[in-house]
């Protein structure tokens, strides 16, 4: 179904004008903000559970590469939550904002089979904006119809699944400049029969991907092509920090100064993705090329990993990261922790403040040259224990994940087809 939209041009939103640009809270789902918040668990708690929605996910995006009419990734694992309101008047929600999905949707009644969630379900009766797609409408093609009204279906990995209306509807977003955003015309998903495994702290799926049905691409007029993001660190995540990550569209999303680098983003077989090319890693003064898979050579690679805001470690093909484990361990003077914490091999003892001296860390991207902070790819797991972030497994996908995200205005330019880094602070941006 996804496949067969994203053919297809999205002229329903051709009219809409051009809006300055807005910012909302990205609210990381264990962050004391977040309708998940469980204040009984510690941070390493915490953390053990996003390493294992981590491991999860980077499954099910690496099955999504080998069948793309299928979306195969774990909704509900989904890290990013985002408050949006839909419909006439609006009706708020919350969402997982999701870089791995296109398809927008939500749980609307009439219910047939939903999942239980925290805030109201979305009665399309009450809204005066609602409408449902008909079948004879191009975005309709190759779907299913009754009744004039054209259905959706969309199964996931996990065997999760929604189904209802492709429909149409105005979005409100509550900027953090206190004044709201409304934009008509939106298409999404009205889901009648919602089931698996997604928690009741949301109603659906906000969907940033690539593809002509996602979010970005139908709001492209109003935000001109431009979305933005700045995540705060997972210690702050995980402690009694009230800070937020924040997500940026329009004009507020553009990311300029003198220390910003910027890389080609590509796209390959699968639109949603983001591919960007990495072309080697550098510990100290020694630099691994990065290999994707066994018959690539890095000079060759033309789109070799994804960028996922929802994929919390980094995954990196076997034989790399075994070699890029041998050289951190002769690069590190340090107490090295053997044995397994969380799932990651690598680990250390760490100084009082949870750090250990790392020699200085750069991703080599195409055109750009990223430095990386220890905490990049260094975390606490225990009490003055911290492991390697990065992990095998990035086979047939390969992921750059939030971790090594964190504090980088990442900005995404979907016209000119280019991703750009800048250092920041993301507790004051």
């Amino acid at each position: 179904m996804l496949a067969l939209l994203s053919f297809f041009h999205l002229s329903i939103v051709s009219g809409r004008k051009s809006i300055n640009g807005f910012t909302l809270d990205l609210i990381h789902r264990d962050s004391p903000l977040s309708p998940y918040h469980d204040p009984s668990k510690t941070p390493f708690e915490r953390l053990q559970k996003a390493f294992h929605r981590s491991f999860s996910r980077a499954s099910f995006l690496g099955r999504k590469s080998v069948d793309s009419i299928q979306s195969t990734l774990t909704p509900n694992k989904g890290e990013f939550l985002m408050k949006i309101a839909i419909g006439t008047p609006p009706i708020d929600t919350f969402v997982n904002a999701d870089t791995g999905s296109d398809l927008t949707w939500t749980q609307c009644e009439p219910c047939y089979n939903c999942f239980k969630q925290l805030t109201p379900i979305f009665d399309p009766k009450n809204s005066s904006s609602y409408k449902t797609i008909g079948c004879h409408n191009k975005l309709c093609q190759g779907l299913l119809c009754d009744n004039n009204t054209c259905n959706y279906e969309v199964r996931y990995g996990d065997r999760s699944h929604t189904m209802g209306d492709l429909s149409i509807e105005t979005f409100t977003f509550a900027s953090t400049s206190s004044q709201n955003v409304s934009i008509p015309n939106i298409v999404f998903g009205c889901g009648h029969n919602n089931g698996g495994t997604f928690s009741n702290a949301t109603s659906g799926i906000f969907g940033l991907g690539g593809g002509n049905v996602s979010i970005v691409n139908q709001m492209h007029n109003e935000i001109k092509g431009k979305f933005s993001y700045c995540l705060i660190p997972l210690e702050l995540l995980f402690g009694s920090s009230n800070a937020t990550s924040h997500i940026n569209f329009g004009d507020n999303a553009v990311v300029s100064g003198p220390d910003v680098i910027s890389t080609p983003v590509y796209k390959k077989e699968t639109p949603t993705f983001y591919y960007l090319n990495l072309k080697g890693v550098s510990i100290g003064n020694k630099t691994l090329g990065f290999i994707s898979s066994p018959s690539s050579h890095p000079e060759y690679d033309r789109g070799n990993i994804i960028i996922d805001s929802g994929t919390t470690l980094t995954y990196v093909p076997d034989e790399f990261y075994s070699n890029l484990e041998s050289l951190l361990i002769r690069s590190i003077n340090g107490t090295r922790k053997h044995g397994t914490y969380m799932g990651l091999d690598l680990c250390y003892e760490s100084s009082e403040n949870g750090t250990i001296d790392v020699p200085k860390i750069v991703a080599h991207f195409t055109n750009a040259d990223l430095e990386l902070s220890t905490s990049n790819i260094f975390t606490q797991v225990e009490e003055g224990i911290v492991c390697l972030t990065i992990v095998p497994g990035g086979y047939p996908i390969s992921i750059l994940g939030n971790l090594a995200q964190a504090n980088f205005l990442i900005g995404y330019d979907l016209k000119a087809n280019k991703l750009s880094f800048k250092p920041t602070d993301c507790t004051k941006y």
